[in-house]
């Protein structure tokens, strides 16, 4: 199985495994892959550079170590990503969060996410 990490899901797997439930812990354990959008990446450089994302050292070091280290797989955005996320309906107005259920949506990556609020979207998300 493969999976779409969203930001946060991602980071607590990096400092906080605890906070993802055991069995969703188990499966991504054994996923064949797991990926973290190059949104999600510029979502982390962004909220640490405002000062609301502290992190041991700066994402341009960070991000690429824990990736390399937990086998994430880097995950690009397309110009149809973009333009799927834009046609979205506005249950959630996160342009980060959308752009992940547009990618989730159209590569086939179920999302893990625990955004309660991305279930109003067809989308195939994993939390508990």
């Amino acid at each position: 199985m493969r999976f779409l990490l969203d930001t946060h899901v991602w980071l607590w797997l990096q400092a906080s495994p605890h906070r993802v439930p055991s069995d969703l812990l188990g499966q991504l354990t054994l996923a064949d892959a797991l990926y973290l959008s190059a949104a999600s990446t510029w979502e982390i450089a962004i909220k640490h550079q405002l000062g609301k994302l502290p992190l041991p050292e700066l994402p341009s070091s960070y991000v690429p170590e824990r990736m390399a280290r937990s086998g994430t797989e880097p995950l690009q955005v397309e110009v149809h990503h973009t333009l799927a996320a834009g046609q979205l309906p506005l249950h959630h107005r996160d342009p980060f969060d959308r752009l992940l259920v547009a990618q989730s949506r159209i590569l086939g990556l179920p999302l893990v996410t625990a955004d309660e609020r991305l279930g109003a979207y067809d989308v195939d998300l994993r939390w508990e």
